[in-house]
């Protein structure tokens, strides 16, 4: 069997012929860093020629979630200096997600509690990707003024209706039951049978989160999944702002309230964002096109501004420029969205 790559922050190895990785930063929610991310891409490619492994899953160590995301303090610091970490971290998480999108064998994602930002990157491309009551579900970048990265040009836009793209501008945060019902999650298994669910896949049981799986009830989204598809279903930021002004709902105010507090620089590189990668022919030219903004905007004001609000400060009081949606211009997008010298690639 090939020699697997492991370290105190992911533990890699394989039991009866599953690999199993398990993120293991729970001081830190697990988020991701750039030696986690090459020591799962190493696995991953030592296991994919290996007759011996037959399936890969992926857990947590803890109890508190599965991924909370990326190392954004590292890079804030890198995005204020030269950049260069922060393009090395999004180049080697990307070309995981790419390899993860490619990948053959069987893979499992039980995502108990938190997952958000690169965790959603690491699950997403799972086959089988297991919710829990516990589950709760993000991409919540809008809010710091990043973008939802790690594929979600790709998979949020695919999700039923503009339920995708409500998620990427309000980071709104979901449960089970709703990841089970956008088709985030395949099964809802309860929180506390998670132990017996890895030990039957540990034991052959490839299929086992078909036997696990309860009903979770009623998608507390549910109710709102029209108003979701007529509110945002404008052609322009502006558009779905205004349309939520207009309806003058409950619901519809609660989220113009939401998208207030974002950074309109964010709001329009996530909508143009996810309307690239709808049209995407392949993950793997969406990603070009996030490696591309990640590039950029790790360097620009609102993410070191957003950083600083909401993890640093913690006055949850960011002050955003452009400060309107009418301030962040085309002509900008374009500089944000523009090919670089130097491109990604997949392995």
């Amino acid at each position: 069997m090939s020699d697997i790559p492991s370290s105190d922050e992911v533990i890699v190895r394989v039991e009866r012929g599953v690999g199993r990785i398990t993120l293991n930063r729970p001081g830190a929610l697990h988020a991701l860093t750039t030696g986690m991310c090459r020591t799962v891409t190493d696995a991953l490619l030592a296991w994919e020629s290996d007759p011996a492994v037959t399936a890969v899953l992926f857990d947590h160590s803890g109890e508190r979630g599965f991924c909370a995301g990326g190392d954004i303090r590292m890079l804030a610091e890198s995005g204020a200096a030269d950049g260069v970490k922060a393009r090395e971290f999004f180049f080697i998480e990307y070309r995981l997600n790419a390899l993860l999108m490619r990948y053959a064998k069987p893979t499992i994602a039980v995502m108990d509690g938190v997952v958000m930002g690169g965790g959603v990157g690491l699950a997403l491309p799972c086959k089988v990707r297991v919710a829990t009551e516990r589950t709760t579900f993000a991409m919540p970048e809008t809010g710091i003024g990043l973008f939802p990265d790690v594929g979600g040009g790709w998979h949020l836009p695919r999700l039923p209706g503009k339920s995708g793209l409500w998620l990427a501008l309000t980071g709104a945060r979901i449960k089970g039951a709703d990841c089970l019902a956008l088709g985030l999650a395949t099964h809802l298994v309860e929180s506390a049978r998670t132990g017996e669910l890895k030990a039957a896949i540990l034991a052959g049981d490839l299929h086992a989160a078909d036997r696990f799986a309860t009903d979770p009830g009623p998608s507390p989204l549910a109710p709102h999944r029209g108003e979701i598809d007529r509110l945002f279903g404008a052609d322009s930021v502006e558009g779905i702002v205004a349309a939520l002004d207009a309806d003058g709902g409950e619901w519809a105010q609660a989220q113009r309230k939401t998208l207030a507090i974002k950074s309109p620089q964010t709001l329009k590189v996530a909508f143009r964002q996810l309307a690239l990668g709808a049209a995407a022919a392949t993950f793997e030219e969406n990603m070009r096109t996030e490696y591309r903004i990640g590039a950029r905007v790790v360097a620009r004001h609102d993410f070191l501004e957003g950083v600083r609000a909401v993890i640093i400060d913690k006055d949850n009081a960011p002050r955003w420029s452009p400060d309107t949606l009418e301030g962040v211009t085309e002509t900008m997008l374009d500089g944000i969205f523009a090919p670089l010298a130097e491109e990604w690639t997949p392995l």
